[in-house]
């Protein structure tokens, strides 16, 4: 008896590190002593590099405007704002404290300005007056934020206002805020203000603002273009940073370090041991075309499947990507509507029968509805067709 359960157990143990090669580093090295929570994880696979007790809940401060980010990034993408839309501070807005750029109420924006304002100076009032912009109020806005946590699947996270200022019940974990970091590293842009180190609002006026990103590792770490930190006295120092180096992009995350400069230096100890240890292998751009699916009582009769996001295969350094099998699954009952962005299809990339890589495959366009006379068009040219 004593032999069988040795046998099995060095049997699992096995399989366990054949099947999960990149995780099997996880216990091997310690690289964030001195914080409560860690992760580290490839973005494009989303494997995870490291970690430590990454889903422990825990205040995230600031680092909640990663999520605020994501909606404000959706609702550009959905064009319902644009980026020189005016968006007026309330009283509400205005009254936030902590870090801030000092709207006045009353005063205008553009969504722009407001987000360079929430991006590089962590500022809480351009959070709430984008969330007015976007929802009507913070409250619908933080319902928003839920549900959207809710879609990524993240169980460890539950919002109660948009900028991370100390509230009960306002909780997430490492774990969560890495796969909010994927998210919002779909929309490319995005990097375009996290990785700004400095910037001025107000510029032709005596009130003339100067921004300096609250996350310095975007002046002294080459590669670094974001995301967010976060500090309230309960939740201590955070940060969640993004590098990208020969292609590949990684997310660091720390919840609860002493100080400023141990988070920065924990986060440092990560991304080197990830750009040493391990590269990623391109294989797909975000929104290359990879077939058309048919479209049943549309005004068009098929549309494009596009990659939602770029596709890679992560692997330690030196070792070759050989024999990976991919499959591309489309949706084959699809009617109309359909929106720009749905998933209508997906992609896996296999080796060795373990699944590395799964994305969704989404609408280039909009298909809407046929008319009935289109439809009775197309019906009466199936019939009158010859060969």
């Amino acid at each position: 008896m004593k032999k069988g359960f040795s046998l099995v157990t060095c049997l699992l143990i096995l399989i366990s590190i054949i099947a999960s090669p990149v995780m099997a580093a996880e216990n091997k090295t310690e690289l964030a002593t001195d914080a409560k929570s860690a992760i580290l994880i490839e973005r494009d696979t989303g494997s995870v590099l490291y970690n430590k007790n990454s889903h422990e809940k825990l205040p995230p401060a600031s680092m909640t405007k990663i999520m605020t980010m994501i909606l404000i990034m959706e609702a550009l993408e959905q064009k319902k704002i644009t980026m020189n839309e005016k968006v007026r501070t309330s009283e509400y807005a205005a009254s936030m404290g902590g870090s801030q750029i000092f709207l006045e109420p009353g005063e205008e924006m553009t969504v722009e300005e407001m987000l360079r304002g929430i991006s590089i100076g962590s500022a809480n009032d351009a959070s709430v007056a984008m969330a007015e912009k976007i929802a009507g109020s913070e409250e619908e806005f933080v319902d928003m934020m839920n549900k959207k946590a809710e879609v990524l699947g993240l169980k460890d996270t539950k919002f109660q206002n948009a900028t991370g200022l100390p509230e009960k019940d306002h909780y997430s974990s490492a774990y969560d805020m890495a796969m909010m970091a994927k998210e919002l590293l779909r929309h490319e842009n995005i990097t375009k203000f996290t990785g700004t180190y400095e910037s001025y609002l107000r510029e032709k006026t005596d009130k003339k603002f100067w921004l300096v990103n609250t996350n310095k590792l975007v002046k002294f770490y080459p590669g670094v273009d974001g995301l967010k930190t976060g500090f309230t006295n309960e939740a201590k120092f955070c940060l969640t940073a993004t590098a990208k180096k020969n292609g590949m992009r990684v997310i660091a995350v720390v919840f609860g370090a002493p100080s400023t400069k141990v988070r920065n230096a924990q986060v440092t100890k990560m991304l080197d041991y990830s750009f040493a240890k391990y590269s990623t292998h391109p294989l797909y751009k975000k929104g290359q075309p990879l077939g058309n699916v048919k479209v049943s009582k549309g005004d068009s009769k098929q549309v494009q499947a596009l990659t939602s996001e770029s596709i890679s295969v992560l692997t330690k350094k030196g070792e070759k990507i050989e024999h990976l099998k991919k499959s591309i699954k489309l949706n084959k009952n699809l009617k109309a509507p359909i929106k720009k962005g749905d998933k209508i299809g997906t992609i896996t990339v296999k080796k060795d029968g373990k699944v590395l890589v799964e994305a969704n495959l989404i609408a280039e366009k909009n298909v809407n509805k046929a008319s009935w006379w289109k439809l009775f068009k197309r019906s009466f040219g199936m019939f009158t067709k010859t060969n």
